[in-house]
């Protein structure tokens, strides 16, 4: 039995929590703490603790999909990249949008924002959050005016 523990960052929000991924003889079986990290200091949420469990599950895509003839049909990468810069450049800037996450790093958001302006031309970009913490934006001005 070969067992490895490979330090990793979680996937699930911004905040950049580590963990280390439990490798069994090849395959992800689970997550451990990852003491080391200034972040979170080896304590993981729910989310992190079964972070791993869709890293093996027969549901996940490993290819792209095409929809053709009204179906989907696996595709090389380069096929799914030509025809998803075609769709982006059959559109005016007015008639797109981008919706950026709080799942992605600052990093990740800024180079989203620059993607809608300077690739898509586009002015429309939006983040989650706005819609997400609306209520929690309303109850703190409430109860600290800020």
């Amino acid at each position: 039995m070969d067992l490895k523990y490979v330090q990793t960052t979680c996937p699930y929000c911004g905040t950049g929590c580590s963990f280390n991924l439990v490798v069994k003889d090849g395959k992800v079986v689970g997550t451990a703490p990852y003491q080391r990290s200034p972040v979170n200091e080896g304590k993981v949420c729910p989310k992190g603790t079964y972070a791993h469990e869709f890293i093996n599950s027969p549901d996940r895509l490993t290819k792209p999909l095409i929809k053709k003839d009204g179906k989907f049909v696996e595709a090389s990468w380069e096929e799914a990249i030509k025809l998803i810069a075609d769709k982006f450049k059959s559109y005016k800037p007015d008639e797109c949008a981008v919706l950026s996450s709080a799942r992605v790093s600052n990093e990740e958001n800024y180079a989203m924002m620059k993607f809608a302006r300077g690739v898509l031309k586009t002015r429309h970009i939006d983040h989650c959050a706005r819609l997400c913490h609306s209520s929690t934006v309303a109850g703190l001005a409430n109860i600290f005016g800020s």
